[in-house]
């Protein structure tokens, strides 16, 4: 296994590995990974997009994650900036890398994968602060929820509803740099 770093160029090249990813690791229908295909491919436009890719031996894609800075007028940053209370907005929304997304195929979890492409992506991550969505689940059965806790998330928004997804996220945050 290797970890690389990829620019919004190689992520693109990849797009197809990237949702199928993506859908193994959170289950979603075929119909969501096709409207998700065009949410990635204009995230790599963004502003200090970055990315990382865990890659086998014979060059399959075991697992990826980016992220960008976060800003006012983009989807993701306006729902939480809305749900935020006002005096916490500034200190989570003012400099903030969002860890879009973290994916690992499932039958390679449980490497150690997760946590070096976590670890690679903040530590690049020139902001103050990091924030990511996570679907609540019990912490204790949730390798997610775990991996978080131990890179040191806290709870910035629990229960939280997104439209258009019935289930209640939960937005984490730390403190960067690690």
């Amino acid at each position: 296994m290797r970890l690389v770093r990829w620019r919004g160029e190689d992520l693109l090249a990849r797009l197809d590995d990237v949702i199928a990813v993506y859908g193994e690791a959170m289950g979603y229908s075929v119909q969501l990974l096709q409207t998700r295909r065009g949410y990635v491919a204009g995230h790599t436009r963004r502003e200090s997009f970055q990315a990382v890719a865990t890659l086998d031996d014979e060059d399959n894609l075991l697992g990826f994650g980016y992220g960008y800075r976060g800003t006012s007028g983009q989807w993701w940053h306006d729902q939480v900036r809305n749900a935020l209370r006002r005096e916490h907005r500034k200190f989570w929304l003012g400099d903030c890398f969002e860890l879009v997304e973290l994916h690992v195929r499932p039958h390679a979890q449980g490497h150690g994968i997760g946590a070096r492409q976590l670890h690679d992506l903040l530590t690049q991550a020139p902001q103050q602060t990091v924030l990511l969505s996570t679907p609540e689940a019990p912490e204790a059965t949730s390798r997610a929820w775990r991996l978080y806790r131990r890179f040191g998330f806290v709870d910035v928004l629990r229960h939280f509803n997104f439209p258009g997804d019935d289930r209640p996220f939960a937005v984490l945050g730390r403190q960067l740099p690690l």
